[in-house]
């Protein structure tokens, strides 16, 4: 009796205590967040001035760790141990909506990844050319060989996926972190010349405009929605019961490394330079690293920069790849059952792996200019699932029940809308 009483308690213990796994988890989700987005954050954060940037880091912890945290209570709440998101969703909404959402997630995330794709080989053919000064190699080749790279990852399974994005991110924050701290001494004070509630003379729009429009900058800046199921699945095979505390607190931990470390990089980009120069950075569309290394001069930025891009994106891509996967499996799944038959899940990913691999690299290769707009296409879907439908569920499915009445879900559902229309926004000016 004391023998199986004092088991009882190490069981407990075990389950309460910190394991290695989840640190792993932890930086992985940091890991699918903080990619290439973040490179880019600076300019349209801080092209408005200091005040909304001000506001924007208030925001960014509850923002982003209310919605995770919301989608990630919502793939837990699906009866069966071991459903992913594709999963939950036809069992609370039924077998129509099921194909429905599982297809608007496919094509939120799959995008992207192929963004990721073009710009790992941009980023190399790049590096190849401009620091090692040697002869650029065949696109078709490069692009192979590095997505190649990327799917031998892959291939080792998830738990290889979440190992190798927690290794990565540490040369990343390092990277980031070393880079924000040689700013320090350009730092000067011509970002607090905007300290103003009128409009800003970079921007030529109002707090409130540069607000809404920058809302989508930071969500999707902060997001790691695709690795969100994967994680609450093998958290809730480890933990059981206890996998939505344990959840919370893991995405508590990599939302509190997220803001500091982002922010502070921001901060330090933006006090180096003026909302002059931030504006011009916005014009010539390119990464807050190059404009540095232009604007100052400085070999040491033009060398860190595609590093840092570099891993970045590696990260960002295996985080993303586990959700693409997870959209693809569940349409054929879906699919295959409505027709009575099934397939072994080891072949099926088998299957989509090769489609990954495939059209990659001839995405890649092509180089297409429109993946930007796809990008953009692909956002409010992304903020439809993060932000609307974990809270949508709250109300409607018994199981999400208990998460109701507190105010951070209406919170969500206002970021959630405002992300949607102010994206709905600059669609609209882009096309008029």
């Amino acid at each position: 009796m004391e023998t199986t009483q004092t088991g009882s308690i190490a069981s407990v213990e075990s389950k309460s205590s910190w394991r290695k796994s989840d640190t792993m988890w932890m930086l992985g989700l940091y890991g699918t967040a903080i990619g290439a987005g973040v490179l880019f954050l600076p300019i349209n954060a801080g092209v408005g001035g200091l005040i909304p940037l001000f506001i924007m880091a208030i925001l960014a912890f509850p923002m982003t760790f209310f919605a995770h945290r919301g989608l990630t209570r919502f793939v837990l709440s699906g009866k069966n141990p071991g459903e992913d998101i594709t999963e939950v969703v036809e069992e609370h909404f039924g077998v129509g909506a099921g194909k429905v959402i599982t297809l608007l997630y496919f094509f939120a995330i799959y995008p992207i990844l192929l963004v990721y794709s073009v710009a790992i080989t941009n980023t190399v053919d790049s590096f190849i050319t401009h620091q090692l000064g040697l002869v650029s190699p065949p696109r078709a080749l490069l692009s192979l060989i590095l997505i190649v790279g990327l799917m031998t990852i892959v291939r080792f399974g998830e738990q290889m996926i979440v190992k190798a994005m927690s290794i990565l991110v540490f040369p990343f924050v390092a990277a980031l972190m070393v880079l924000a701290l040689y700013l320090i001494p350009n730092w000067s004070s011509a970002a607090f010349d905007t300290m103003s509630f009128s409009a800003s003379p970079a921007t030529g729009s109002g707090l409130w405009m540069t607000l809404w429009l920058a809302i989508p900058v930071m969500v999707f800046s902060f997001n790691h929605s695709p690795i969100i199921s994967a994680f609450a699945v093998a958290k809730r095979n480890e933990y059981g019961e206890e996998a939505e505390k344990k959840c919370s607190r893991i995405l508590s931990y990599a939302h509190i490394m997220m803001v500091i470390t982002v922010m502070f990089f921001v901060f330090s980009c933006v006090l180096s330079l003026s909302p002059e120069n931030l504006a011009e950075a916005k014009a010539q569309n390119i990464s807050i690293l190059s404009y540095l290394a232009n604007h100052f001069n400085a070999p040491v930025i033009a060398w860190m920069a595609p590093i840092i891009a570099i891993v970045a994106i590696t990260k960002s891509f295996l985080g993303h790849y586990l959700g693409a996967r997870e959209g693809f499996n569940g349409m054929v799944i879906k699919s295959l059952r409505g027709k009575g038959k099934s397939i072994e899940i080891s072949k099926l990913n088998r299957i989509t792996a090769i489609f990954m691999l495939v059209s990659t690299w001839i995405v890649a290769t092509l180089n297409p200019s429109i993946l930007g707009m796809i990008e953009t296409l692909g956002g409010p879907i992304i903020a439809m699932i993060l932000f609307l439908m974990p809270m949508y569920a709250i109300q409607k499915v018994p199981a999400m029940r208990k998460y109701s009445g507190h105010i951070s879900n209406v919170f969500v559902v206002i970021m959630g809308l405002v992300a949607i229309s102010a994206i709905s926004y600059s669609l609209y000016s882009l096309f008029i």
